[in-house]
Order: C-alpha cells, then structure tokens, then sequence
C-alpha cells in the first residue's frame, strides 16, 4: 500500500465543501482541516503510484474550490495505530 499526504490549498470561501468532496474520493482515508500555510490535508492510499494521478490530478485538484496541491509520498509508517493493527489478531477489545 503506498500512503500519500496530499495538502491542499482552497478558496478560503469553499473550504468544508472541498474537504467534503475530498473525503468522497474513495482513496482518500482522511481529510484535516488544518492551520497554516495549508488549508486541508488529505491522507491518501492506493496500490500502485500511477493511482495516484487518478486520485490527485484528475480527482482533488479538479474539485471546485482546490488551488493547488503538494504530494509527499511517504517511505515507512511509525505509527502507533497501525502498528497495533498489523498484530491484531481480529478479537474485539
């Protein structure tokens, strides 16, 4: 699985719509309204990395509001939450 942090930068007027769009694309696991030079961060995670032009390019950016974006691929994960899963064994907690 490859996980991408897409920020993006809206009209500042169409933020919760943007973010709800985003949030609709099936690859798109989360969306962050966030503070700073960004306006929204959208964790995404496909397959292959040639989804991620289906997803980015011709998905985020084309949605009505979206100004720009900016695509970190990331290496490994060190998250606690994910960590956690991989040696889940199903049971409920």
């Amino acid at each position: 699985m490859i996980t991408a942090i897409v920020l993006v930068e809206t009209d500042v007027d169409k933020i919760p719509e943007a973010a709800e769009k985003i949030a609709e694309i099936e690859q798109v696991s989360e969306v962050y309204s966030v503070t700073g030079d960004t306006d929204l961060v959208a964790m995404v995670r496909v397959r292959e990395h040639e989804e991620l032009a289906d997803v980015i390019a011709d998905g985020v950016s084309k949605i009505e509001g979206v100004r720009g974006t900016r695509t970190y691929i990331a290496f490994r994960t060190y998250s606690k939450h994910d960590i956690e899963a991989a040696f889940a064994l199903g049971l409920e907690d």
